[in-house]
């Protein structure tokens, strides 16, 4: 046997005779989306299905009811000091419409930015969630659940219809809110069962 292949059948013979398979972890690493640790692969294909699906069910509720229409989608700018758009829009369902909270929290700010009202829920792992223009009679430190109502909206964001301004920031970094209401994964065609 040549030495590079005796080399290479002795890096291989450990691993071949380990009689014990180990389980495979999955830990994605998504910019922009909360981290966390996973559980180990499950060995049935049928069993990964249902652990995808799983895991890809958001975890937030909408911050307004009903389910609101996006009127200006995430836009971040390519640097931080360029103009974007760091949230989303929502119309809301009418005038002075309550804006919940979309997962628990504490409320960490409260008060007027530039000349809108804004109220910010810090809801730990680095994520907090501001709205405006939304008047709170909350006050910093409330703990609030989901659901819960933490203010009503202003008029005065958007021009055509009432709406409020939702921004998430995982750490110091803008992310889509909508990712954590709607499944933004791409959608995967896979072959028929028994097809080539």
């Amino acid at each position: 046997m040549k030495p590079p292949v005796l080399l290479a059948a002795l890096l291989l013979l450990p691993a071949s005779v380990s009689s014990t398979p180990q389980p495979l972890a999955y830990s994605p690493q998504v910019p922009g989306t909360a981290q966390a640790a996973l559980p180990a692969l499950p060995a049935a294909a049928e069993d990964v299905g249902a652990l995808v699906a799983r895991l890809a069910r958001p975890s937030w509720d909408w911050p307004l009811a009903p389910r609101p229409s996006v009127l200006r989608g995430f836009d971040p700018p390519p640097k931080p000091w360029l103009s974007g758009h760091r949230g989303v829009d929502l119309e809301t369902a009418g005038p002075a419409a309550a804006v919940v909270s979309p997962a628990a929290g504490t409320v960490s700010f409260v008060g007027v930015v530039v000349d809108r009202p804004v109220i910010t829920i810090d809801h730990g792992a680095g994520l907090r969630s501001s709205f405006e223009p939304v008047e709170s009679p909350l006050t910093v430190g409330s703990t609030v659940t989901k659901g819960q109502v933490i203010g009503t909206a202003l008029p005065g964001h958007c021009q055509a219809a009432g709406c409020i301004h939702w921004g998430v920031r995982e750490d110091e970094e803008y992310v889509n809110p909508l990712q954590f209401v709607l499944d933004l994964r791409p959608s995967v065609l896979l072959p028929l069962h028994g097809s080539p």
